[in-house]
């Protein structure tokens, strides 16, 4: 069965652009516990991505992905070059996991956050709450559906 996703990124670390370009990438660099096992426990191949970006003026939901692969562990918290390195991980037993999301599409429309707090259908959607900083989160088909609406008009 499909879920659907929010995944948040900085524009100027990723941006919806460079996955245009890429067509997919690998999810690194996810260092909440609560992220992790939603993309561990949950995600699967096929589910549907709002692509948000983060950390901008004004940030909000600007194209879609799909979750392109099973989870496997985040390499880049070995690497001790990369700024996503954990030295309390190690090959033998991961404590990180990434996914890899594929292109889908841009949005004609950036959908902000204003707009997604200021709309009736979505008062109950993760991004909006107070304090809500999950780079990875679950979002409701109805929300999911509803965002999409909006990003095509």
């Amino acid at each position: 069965m499909t879920k659907y996703w929010l995944m948040k990124s900085e524009p100027d670390v990723y941006s919806i652009d460079t996955l245009e370009s890429e067509g997919k990438t690998h999810w690194e660099g996810v260092r909440n516990y609560q992220a992790r096992n939603f993309m561990r426990d949950e995600m699967s191949i096929g589910d549907q991505v709002l692509f948000y970006h983060s950390n901008t003026k004004p940030p909000g939901v600007v194209g879609l992905a799909e979750v392109c692969s099973e989870p496997y562990p985040d390499f880049t918290a070995w690497d001790k070059k990369s700024p996503y390195f954990d030295p309390k991980t190690d090959p033998e037993s991961p404590r990180w996991m990434m996914v890899d999301v594929a292109y889908k599409e841009t949005f004609k429309r950036l959908v902000t956050l204003d707009e997604l707090k200021e709309h009736p259908d979505l008062e109950e959607m993760l991004v909006i709450r107070r304090g809500m900083r999950l780079s990875v989160q679950p979002v409701d088909k109805d929300h999911f559906d509803t965002v999409l609406r909006l990003g095509k008009q």
